[in-house]
């Protein structure tokens, strides 16, 4: 039996699925309508702050509660996957907003993000530097969805296949 997360890394950790998920269609819904793309600006500006702090607290939070040791059975390719998964999904919840916020910073955009409350530019405006990042945040998107995906394939395969209990350690 492995021991469960904690109750506030499993807060962190569904929080978290629901609203990168919610993140990345928004993102999608906004290059694909004219029509509503200010309205879902407004929303996936706060929502990717948000994030990146939440992703702060539970990289803090990881380091004070370590997750629980894999299944001693587990093969070592399986165990190498498991962990470096995780630490390219803690990598990328840090990176694309990250680089949200520099490609707005480096378009002259604000980063409005509730009433008058606006964050800081991070690089300065700079349209090539903008060019550049603009794309990388795409990829860096379709990157993480992957990433996501490929992490709900390992849960799902632990929970039907497996049955080890890992996919529980994350859901009790």
């Amino acid at each position: 039996m492995i021991k469960p997360f904690s109750l506030l890394s499993r807060l962190l950790h569904w929080t978290m699925a629901i609203l990168i998920l919610a993140m990345l269609f928004i993102g999608v819904a906004m290059v694909s309508s004219l029509s509503d793309y200010h309205r879902l600006v407004s929303i996936h500006k706060p929502l990717g702050i948000l994030i990146l702090i939440l992703v702060a607290a539970r990289l803090a939070n990881r380091l004070i509660n370590p997750a629980p040791p894999l299944p001693a059975g587990m093969p070592p390719l399986l165990r190498f996957a498991a962990h470096a998964s995780h630490w390219l999904l803690y990598g990328l919840m840090f990176a694309l907003p990250l680089v949200g916020w520099g490609m707005l910073s480096a378009a002259g955009y604000p980063i409005a993000l509730i009433g008058p409350f606006h964050l800081p530019a991070i690089l300065p405006h700079d349209a090539v530097l903008y060019a550049v990042l603009r794309p990388l945040h795409t990829v860096l998107a379709f990157a993480l969805f992957a990433t996501f995906l490929a992490h709900l394939g390992a849960a799902l395969m632990h929970a039907v296949v497996f049955r080890d209990g890992v996919f529980q350690s994350m859901t009790r």
